[in-house]
């Protein structure tokens, strides 16, 4: 789904969207805001890129990022969550991963990102995905499937 559909979807549903980013720094927020009338159904976004602003913005328990890592399920469920909690939006996507070049592992390869969704109605999901190619491409890619993600959260 593009941006502009998106902006659309919400519209029509009366829905307000938060962002919590980690490795697209802010990607989703910037395409969503691209778009003239989104003011009515983006509240705001969380650049969160360090373990630090995670816990400070987002309320993500350090605990959980010691013990899951920050590229994880538990920590983008977490994002989202405290996406919601800190903003005035009905429904809230996070994204975390590895956009490389460096930082990856043999368990968390360069090109992992963990997504997750929330609303305010309690519904939660977690996806995860290995893009390939160089970080702007992973980056790009990232960005990309969290609107088609959060297209999905006003369709089904």
């Amino acid at each position: 789904m593009s941006a502009t559909e998106l902006v659309q979807a919400l519209l029509q549903q009366g829905q307000m969207v938060a962002t919590a980013e980690s490795c697209t720094g802010g990607m989703v927020a910037a395409a969503i805001t691209d778009i003239a009338g989104s003011s009515a159904v983006f509240d705001r976004g969380f650049v969160t890129y360090s373990n630090n602003a995670k816990a400070e913005m987002l309320g993500v328990p350090e605990k959980l990022i010691m013990a899951h890592g920050a590229v994880s399920e538990a920590v983008a469920k977490a994002m989202a969550q405290g996406a919601l909690k800190n903003s005035a939006a009905t429904l809230a996507i996070s994204i975390t991963g590895i956009a490389g070049p460096s930082g990856g592992s043999e368990t968390k390869p360069v090109g992992l990102v963990h997504f997750a969704c929330a609303t305010k109605r309690g519904k939660e999901w977690h996806e995860k995905k290995v893009f390939d190619g160089d970080r702007a491409a992973i980056r790009l890619a990232a960005r990309d499937h969290a609107l088609q993600m959060l297209g999905n959260a006003l369709i089904g």
